[in-house]
């Protein structure tokens, strides 16, 4: 079966992969990747080293002043709609869950700015959940390799979750988002240094 060629050869570049947004708790995890949107990670490590030593909880960003965070997160790009959210998200977070992340997909996902995407990478990491993140890297590199037709990234991740086993939905998530970010790249894929070329039907 490709899924599992695809996985044992995966695991051999990369055998222990891991997001490169930095966090201590799941809340700065959530604003780290509502701030990852059309943003590098390492633009938000950036922005947030600062951010989360100035506001630590989710109470003191529920009580941010709108102007001020979007002076904070300007340099991630589409910073007012960032802002709005992320103030919305906490205010909500506090209200209706006491200041905690619910731990499901869909309570999650409902938040202001927070879609399955993110929803996935928080209980992923924090919570130890086997969740499949659809980013544009898996999206191109799930294409390519042939483990899907589908362009919305929600059937994607349905589709993935039928052909991938769950104990392994996290680190393909993981891996993947890696090898597409140095190896499967969007306009030129270094096809000759991939570890994947020889079962590759879609070789660029």
């Amino acid at each position: 079966m490709e899924s599992v060629k695809i996985l044992e050869t995966l695991k051999k570049t990369y055998p222990a992969p891991k997001i490169a947004l930095k966090y201590s708790t799941p809340f700065q995890l959530l604003i780290a990747t509502i701030l990852s949107a059309q943003c590098t990670d390492e633009r938000v490590n950036k922005v947030t080293d600062i951010l989360f030593k100035k506001y630590k909880t989710v109470q003191d960003f529920a009580k941010l002043n709108r102007e001020e965070l979007e002076k904070l997160i300007r340099s991630t790009g589409f910073y007012k709609n960032k802002a709005k959210n992320i103030i919305l998200c906490s205010q909500e977070l506090v209200d209706k869950y006491d200041g905690f992340l619910p731990e499901t997909v869909e309570q999650l996902s409902k938040l202001p700015g927070v879609g399955r995407k993110t929803a996935n990478v928080v209980l992923s990491e924090c919570f130890n959940k086997q969740t499949i993140v659809v980013d544009t890297h898996i999206k191109r590199f799930s294409n390519r390799i042939g483990l899907t037709t589908f362009k919305d990234p929600v059937k994607i991740e349905f589709d993935l979750m039928e052909k991938l086993p769950e104990e392994e939905w996290s680190f393909f998530s993981k891996a993947g988002i890696l090898h597409g970010r140095n190896i499967c790249k969007s306009r030129k894929p270094l096809c000759n240094e991939c570890i994947l070329e020889h079962i590759c039907p879609k070789k660029i």
